[in-house]
């Protein structure tokens, strides 16, 4: 399981928790970090939160832009 204190720390760059979290591979700690730019970028907001039963629960929201159809 993750810490909820930890949480934060994940979003700066290459940030990783102890060995034994991941699926598979060795992550570089980027992902998170990628994300949180990206919803920045955009002016959206990013919520995450850690999961009682582990993991993690990741919500983006940006902005639509204006004029512009979801087509």
């Amino acid at each position: 399981m993750i810490p909820p204190d930890r949480v934060a720390t994940l979003l700066q760059p290459f940030q990783r928790l102890a060995g034994g979290r991941r699926a598979v591979g060795d992550g570089l700690g980027l992902g998170l970090s990628i994300v949180a730019a990206v919803v920045q970028a955009h002016r959206g907001t990013l919520e995450v939160v850690a999961r009682p039963q582990g993991g993690l629960e990741v919500t983006v929201r940006c902005p639509s832009a204006a004029g512009t159809s979801p087509d």
